[in-house]
This record gives C-alpha cells, sequence and structure tokens, in this order.
C-alpha cells in the first residue's frame, strides 16, 4: 500500500478541482474536508447505512470505502450538486413536500439512492424502489414518507 500523497483531479458537481493526498484516502473524506460539501455524511465508516452516499458517473455509491484514487476520471454527484436550497432539485424537493425527513441520518442516502434509481429508470415499481434503498438504514422510522417521496419525483420526473 502507497500512502504517498500524490494530487487528484476530480470532478465533482461539474466543477474540476484538485486535491493533495494519499490514494487510499476514502472520497468522503476530500469531499467533506477538501471542498467542504457536507451531503455525504460519515455513518458507519463500512459502506454499510448509505449516508455516505453520491453518485459516480450517475450510480449510487458509499463515498465512505470508495478511494480517491478509484473517483478520479469520473464524474462525482454530492447531495449539493442536486440543487440549492432556493431550488432544489426534483428528488430533494418531493422529499420536503413528503415530510420524508425527521433526524436526517439517512437522508443524504436516501435522495441520492433514488436519484441514481430515476436515472436508469425513470418510472420504477414500488418493489423497484423498495429495493434501491433497501441498503439504505432509517433510524427513526420515516419509510412511508420516503417512499411516497420516490414515487412523486418519479411522477413528476427528474427533467
Amino acid at each position: 500500500m502507497n500512502a504517498t500523497p500524490r494530487t487528484y483531479t476530480l470532478r465533482v458537481n461539474q466543477a474540476t478541482h484538485t486535491v493533495e493526498t494519499a490514494p487510499d484516502t476514502p472520497l468522503l473524506y476530500v469531499l467533506r474536508n477538501d471542498l467542504a460539501l457536507n451531503g455525504p455524511k460519515f455513518g458507519c465508516g463500512l459502506g454499510e447505512c448509505g449516508a455516505c452516499t453520491v453518485l459516480v458517473d450517475g450510480m449510487a455509491a458509499r463515498s465512505c470505502v470508495l478511494p480517491v484514487r478509484g473517483a478520479e476520471h469520473h464524474d462525482i454527484t454530492t447531495l449539493e450538486g442536486l440543487g440549492t436550497r432556493d431550488a432544489p432539485g426534483p428528488v430533494q424537493q418531493a422529499f420536503i413536500e413528503h415530510q420524508a425527513a425527521q433526524c436526517g441520518y439517512c437522508m443524504n442516502g436516501m435522495i441520492m439512492s433514488a436519484q441514481a434509481l430515476l436515472l436508469r429508470n425513470p418510472h420504477p415499481t414500488e418493489a423497484e424502489i423498495r429495493q434501491a434503498l433497501q441498503y439504505n438504514l432509517c433510524r427513526c422510522g420515516t419509510h412511508m414518507e420516503i417512499l411516497a417521496a420516490v414515487r412523486a419525483a418519479a411522477a413528476r420526473g427528474l427533467a
């Protein structure tokens, strides 16, 4: 394992960033500590809970277990890349409208996993929604509101 820092060029939320870090540094640490993007959260550090989910080339990925060397040359999207406070993206807006958040622990992972699902399948069935979200842990039990939000976002469309 080579821990010698090197320079990486990352494309995050349609902007190019250069960071210097060790190759095995988790992408999550770079996103939060170097790029000040707080959408992805540190939850378990093992890729199990989903709090750190980002999109890598449109696919959901756990940034706590993805080394920065594996993220270079890919398009990375964080929660901040989906919309803004004043103009939330369709999935974010649906989560707001359906009051799908309580503690906020799972929101990043749920929204990013829903976004990934809707990018590859704009009209998912209930079973497909449940399958796409099954590995995102929710501590406070807003599962029904989350499912309603994803159904609403699918009905509204991403474009």
